[in-house]
């Protein structure tokens, strides 16, 4: 017999139909809270790539370094590190191209003519950073001893990230032709030559 009567079944909702979404005072809230991070992330992560800049810098010339002494040494011939001009002299100019070559009257001069030739080459650095070596040094030549070459090769590497002196970064190259990179020694988060002075370019 068919039943007329049956007990009728609640229509379920279903969730999907409900709608969530946040109120203005919670999306300035948010915005708000976006900014102060920011705000504190985006100065430090600035410091940090100067930072990485100095260091990748630094690294590359005590990698040049490093494999100049090695050439004299394995060529059992001078070889001279510098920035070379258009006439292929050194000059001072640091911050430019940087040139390995083979320079057997250790003068400071490329001479194809003379059999010597160019070994390797470093980019110049950030155009506003600063690169000095010594007072009025424009090459460095090592002898097939490893040791340094002539009179006036020794002397400190300083970089210098711009508007960053706290970030400053050295290499001593000594006569012995040992290299020696600057540290913090007095942890002021500064660092300081061999001597305990903090590397300043002048």
């Amino acid at each position: 017999m068919l039943n007329l009567f049956h007990k009728s079944h609640p229509v379920a909702v279903s969730s999907a139909n409900k709608t969530f979404g946040f109120t203005l005072i919670e999306l300035l809230s948010s915005v708000s809270i976006l900014g102060i991070l920011a705000g504190i992330a985006i100065p430090n992560f600035s410091t940090f790539i100067i930072k990485m800049r100095v260091d990748n810098e630094i690294s590359q010339l005590y990698r040049l370094l490093f494999v100049t002494r090695n050439l004299a040494i394995n060529t059992q011939q001078n070889v001279t590190l510098c920035h070379l001009d258009n006439s292929s002299k050194c000059d001072s100019n640091w911050h430019e191209e940087l040139s390995v070559f083979i320079d057997g009257n250790a003068n400071k001069i490329l001479e194809t003519q003379l059999n010597e030739r160019l070994l390797q080459t470093k980019a110049k650095i950030k155009l506003t950073d600063k690169l000095h070596y010594g007072i009025g040094r424009n090459g460095v030549i090592y002898a097939p001893t490893g040791r340094l070459a002539g009179w006036g090769s020794n002397g400190t590497f300083r970089y210098c990230p711009e508007n960053h002196p706290e970030n400053n970064r050295g290499i001593r190259v000594a006569t012995s032709g040992r290299l020696y990179v600057s540290s913090d020694t007095d942890n002021d988060d500064k660092d300081e030559d061999r001597s305990g002075n903090e590397l300043t370019c002048r």
